[in-house]
């Protein structure tokens, strides 16, 4: 067995899981997200597990196994408590400042590095 793909996902309050066919949707406060699984692969939801299991030792369906439970697991974070990455910028000069939807940074150039974000992204 995979050592990532035998492990259960735990599904916190307030989201839901449904598996149709060869679709996984999963729904919570932060959106909604649905990913195609793979012949060979299966996943099950009891109460507030899930569990993704494969059909034989073929060495594609061994890859796949820890694959697919490792995309379940980050599209159950993702619509439940986001992502967050914290980046720190070291040196002298070197800046960022945001404005709205934009990122200025001085990064040691003879100009500012200006960065439109999209409007899932957020700068603090």
């Amino acid at each position: 067995m995979s050592r990532v793909g035998k492990n259960p996902i735990n599904i916190p309050n307030g989201v839901t899981v449904a598996v149709s066919g060869r679709d996984v949707t999963v729904k919570g406060p932060k959106g909604t997200l649905v990913q195609s699984i793979e012949d060979g692969i299966s996943v099950n939801v009891d109460g507030s597990v899930i569990s993704v299991t494969r059909a034989t030792d073929q060495k594609r369906h061994r890859a796949l196994h820890g694959l697919y439970r490792a995309l379940n697991n980050n599209m159950v974070t993702g619509v439940s408590t986001g992502f967050k990455v914290e980046q720190e910028l070291v040196g002298v000069g070197y800046r960022a400042s945001n404005q709205g939807n934009t990122l200025d940074m001085v990064l040691g150039y003879s100009h500012h590095v200006v960065f439109e974000l999209p409007n899932e992204i957020k700068v603090a």
